[in-house]
């Protein structure tokens, strides 16, 4: 049974472009015209605002199972308004506006990605998720079709910039924040950390960075270098002012010649964190599954996780231990790599990660529709970690 029906995002193609689109840094001119006049006053500019009734509040309950599948109760989410840190998410490629960015107005695609990625955040620090004109799933699919679109590869970071602006004069106050970001949207934040936070006053309130399902490099052997000139990778739950970076592929599927994650050409190496074993070595995963839909809004009826997600009385799954996973190198690579523990396969349980173009299982993509979630409940904890520490540093 297949674990995705077709990817709006069309194959490795669209994968460089959108590496391409998003990697460029802003011109000095552009930066300055993002804080000229800004949208990010006005409360519908955000999807998520702490104590409002948004993207990333409610309906975050989950259905726990035991290995194979077995019901164990229900999880009940809890906000925490006092939290003492901040977390500043960007979202991945999702917007389905038929332009080459996106517009200004959220659509249910970008909500849905707040509260399957980020709002369960919310229980450890208080979010904040500004709407950006992203390049969008049609921007990206017109450069296949030989008729491309204009796209604007600085326009998503301007927006982000902006938003960041924002936060800080009018929200920060001196809080700590950590930045939670995946695909474009991670490939946005980092060049945020490298243009605006690295050897810069902010860096001293950067908490932690989770740039999840892109190439954030290192320099060989090292935690330092690559993307960034001095913050670490971080390998302790203790640790801050580090950066967590993953792309996840299967333990029987590792990422192939093809691949544009978990691979590059300049000398160095794609960083993996392991956010089940910071330390290194191999760990549980802690996974919280959307029963509705995966990330692109497709429902899961054609997967093997629906069995799963029938079972759920809840909005989210929660198995227990339904994977686990270590950082490997091999074959000039650098990913997570997971595996389903062998309760769920016996069963006839999957998670729905996969990625397909017609019948073909796009193999260069491995689990990047479920990067964030299959990991969720150890990145929330080591969030919570992090926050104790840096507020016990700055007493």
């Amino acid at each position: 049974m297949r674990q995705a029906s077709l990817l709006p995002l069309l194959g490795a193609a669209s994968a460089a472009l959108l590496l391409a689109a998003c990697g460029s840094a802003p011109t000095p001119s552009a930066a300055a015209a993002a804080s000229a006049d800004t949208p990010y006053a006005k409360n519908d500019s955000w999807l998520c605002l702490p104590g409002r009734d948004d993207a990333c509040a409610g309906g975050l309950d989950a259905a726990l199972f035991r290995p194979g599948g077995l019901p164990a109760g229900r999880e009940v989410f809890r906000a925490d308004a006092a939290a003492p840190i901040d977390c500043f998410y960007v979202y991945p490629t999702i917007s389905n506006d038929p332009t080459a960015n996106s517009d200004m107005n959220a659509g249910p695609e970008e909500r849905r990605a707040a509260a399957y990625q980020f709002a369960r955040f919310a229980s450890v620090c208080r979010p904040f998720a500004p709407v950006y004109r992203q390049v969008t799933v049609q921007g990206l699919r017109s450069r296949l079709s030989g008729q491309p679109m204009a796209i604007d590869p600085q326009l998503a970071y301007r927006d982000v910039l902006d938003a960041w602006n924002h936060y800080m004069k009018h929200h920060n106050q001196g809080r700590g924040v950590v930045l939670v970001g995946h695909s474009q949207g991670a490939r946005v934040l980092s060049e945020l950390v490298r243009q605006q936070i690295e050897g810069k006053p902010a860096e001293k309130q950067l908490v932690s960075a989770l740039l999840i399902g892109t190439n954030i490099t290192v320099a060989p052997g090292k935690d330092t270098g690559g993307t960034f000139s001095r913050l670490p990778l971080c390998r302790a739950a203790s640790q801050t002012g580090c950066v967590i970076a993953y792309v996840s592929f299967r333990d029987d599927m590792p990422p192939p010649a093809n691949s544009l994650f978990g691979r590059v050409a300049d000398g160095n190496t794609v960083a993996c964190t392991n956010p089940a074993a910071l330390g290194g070595g191999r760990g549980v995963l802690r996974a919280y599954l959307p029963v509705k839909s995966n990330l692109m809004g497709q429902p899961h009826d054609k997967t093997r996780f629906m069995p799963l997600a029938q079972k759920a009385e809840a909005q989210f799954a929660s198995p227990e231990a339904i994977a686990s996973a270590e950082c490997v190198q091999r074959d000039n690579a650098s990913y997570l790599s997971v595996g389903i523990h062998p309760a769920y396969t016996a069963a006839g349980i999957d998670v729905a990660g996969d990625l397909f173009h017609g019948e073909r299982m796009l193999r260069e993509w491995g689990l990047h529709l479920v990067d964030v979630d299959l990991a969720q409940g150890n990145l929330v904890d080591i969030v919570r970690q992090q926050a104790q520490a840096w507020t016990r540093m700055t007493r």
